[in-house]
This record gives structure tokens, C-alpha cells and sequence, in this order.
């Protein structure tokens, strides 16, 4: 059974600096992408990130970019997001994804990734 647990959220300061981790359990994510998406109140689940599991290439939002960086811990199976400088508008429910080849060519579709996490709460006060 695919399960991925995500952990790490919280409320911040504006500036401020989180980091989620999804673990990955129940299959083998080698040729997977694994990416994280956000939800706020009232909006659409929007990609935030993604990393090959293979690789490590890497994807970002435009809004994130220079702020956020993804990575993964092969060993333990985890995906890793870490925010920094955190801004109010980055609040949000942040969920961890995982897809196959489905994903290659259009990664930023929520409907390209098989499995999801439950989500952790990002709060960031201004």
C-alpha cells in the first residue's frame, strides 16, 4: 500500500523558514516524479515543485523560485521542500505527489500524479 506522509508544517513569520518532508512508503518511486502542490482558501491545488527520483531534476513556480528548494534523501525515502523567506501568500494546505511517466511531459497537472499525501498546514503570518 502507497503511503506518503507529509510533516513539517506550522505558522511563521513573514520571512520566516519551514521545511516539509514526505515520506514515501509501498513502492518503489525510482523512475517516479515527486512533487509538492498547494492549496489555499477558495483556490485550485496549484505545483509548487517536483524532483525526478532518478536524476534530480528539478521544477519550480516562478513565485518560488530563489526561495524554495526541493531534494530527496534516497536512503530514507523522503522528498524534502525547504521554504525560506516565506511570504503571507505561500499560506497553504501543501500536499506531496507522486507520479509515473505520466507526469513527464505535463508536471504541473494534478491529474498526471497517482498517489498523494494528506497534507500539513503552512501558515505565514504577516
Amino acid at each position: 500500500q502507497v503511503q506518503l506522509v507529509e510533516s513539517g508544517g506550522g505558522l511563521v513569520q513573514t520571512g520566516g523558514s519551514l521545511r516539509l518532508s514526505c515520506a514515501a512508503s509501498g513502492h518503489t518511486f525510482n523512475s517516479y516524479v515527486m512533487g509538492w502542490f498547494r492549496q489555499a482558501p477558495g483556490k485550485e491545488r496549484e505545483f509548487v515543485s517536483n524532483i525526478r527520483w532518478n536524476g534530480g531534476n528539478t521544477a519550480y513556480v516562478d513565485s518560488v523560485k530563489g526561495r524554495f528548494t526541493i531534494s530527496r534523501d534516497a536512503a530514507k525515502n523522503t522528498v524534502y521542500l525547504q521554504m525560506n523567506n516565506l511570504k503571507p501568500e505561500d499560506t497553504a494546505v501543501y500536499y506531496c505527489a507522486a507520479g509515473a511517466y505520466r507526469v513527464y511531459n505535463d508536471y504541473t497537472n494534478i491529474n498526471r500524479y497517482d498517489y498523494w499525501g494528506q497534507g500539513t498546514q503552512v501558515t505565514v503570518s504577516s
